[in-house]
């Protein structure tokens, strides 16, 4: 004998006919477990309501968040790795760039632009976590090297935008000279007298952080953001001790004297516009000084 006894007929719809939930409709927040629509998540910058954790996202958002209208021209958007030293893991390195390329609609991990924030002038180079785990090879220090040096020829201020593994080893010794490459366009472009400004987001580590995310007038980062060299696992087995309690977040890194400040994403755009309204007087006398003439001196 049943417990109980249907009165009246169930659901009857066919299975072929019934209606599923589309995908991209909601997002559910990784660290408090909230619950919001993908519309509200993006109007809110793709950050958590409840506990403002920050999502990663791609070079699209942040040129869109950035430039005035998403109104920008890309840089050496047509740069894709070569393959010098014939790698092979378990697939051919060109194999496995080129079936990046086709899953992500991009070239390489880092994307070049030019364009105007909130007015100003800004060269901005963006790395894009989802190619390869955002790892540095050649053409990334290559775009970045170029966007340096337009940055110097136009004379406007450069945005560089880290996310990344670290360098990319199927490029090995190819990969780690764009350390000192991109070290190097740096220091000629703080001679011209103009701003740089390195922004780390979640996560970035390796090669870039020895070199050109650590090397900004201005050194800004994400809330939350993981922020070292080696990952807090490796250093963990080598010493063979715990690390401190949110060892390597940006918040870490700040109060140890490594960054400048920690920028919410929704407060991002108005932050770098005060930040390049501050350092454009640097950026005027030391042009006008470059154009004045010389005149000697008594000693």
């Amino acid at each position: 004998m049943s417990w109980f006894k249907r009165v009246e007929k169930g659901i009857v719809t066919p299975t072929e006919e019934k209606k599923e939930t589309p995908d991209g409709l909601w997002y559910k927040c990784p660290e408090c477990k909230t619950v919001a629509t993908m519309a509200e998540h993006k109007r809110l910058l793709y950050t958590c309501a409840k506990c403002n954790h920050h999502d990663r996202i791609d070079s699209d958002e942040y040129f869109e968040i950035l430039f005035d209208n998403n109104q920008f021209v890309e840089l050496d958007a047509e740069l894709s790795s070569a393959d010098p030293l014939h790698f092979v893991d378990t697939k051919a390195y060109p194999q496995r760039v080129a079936a990046t390329q086709k899953q992500t609609g991009l070239r390489d991990a880092v994307r070049t632009a030019h364009g105007h924030l909130n007015g100003l002038g800004l060269v901005v180079a963006c790395m894009d976590f989802k190619f390869i785990g955002g790892s540095m090879g050649s053409v990334v220090g290559e775009k970045i090297a170029r966007a340096i040096d337009y940055a110097r020829q136009n004379r406007l201020p450069f945005l560089m935008i880290s996310k990344s593994g670290g360098a990319r080893m199927m490029e090995a010794g190819y990969s780690l000279m764009q350390m000192a490459k991109t070290s190097a366009k740096l220091a000629l472009l703080s001679e011209a007298g103009l701003p740089y400004i390195s922004m780390l987001t979640d996560p970035t580590t390796g090669g870039v952080t020895a070199s050109f995310a650590m090397l900004g007038d201005f050194n800004i980062a994400e809330p939350g953001a993981l922020i070292g060299f080696a990952g807090p696992r490796v250093i963990k087995e080598t010493i063979g001790k715990d690390l401190p309690k949110d060892f390597q977040s940006a918040e870490f890194v700040l109060e140890h004297g490594f960054l400048d400040f920690i920028v919410d994403r929704k407060e991002l755009k108005q932050q770098l516009t005060d930040l390049l309204l501050l350092l454009r007087p640097v950026e005027v006398s030391a042009a006008a000084e470059a154009t004045a003439p010389r005149t000697k001196q008594r000693v």
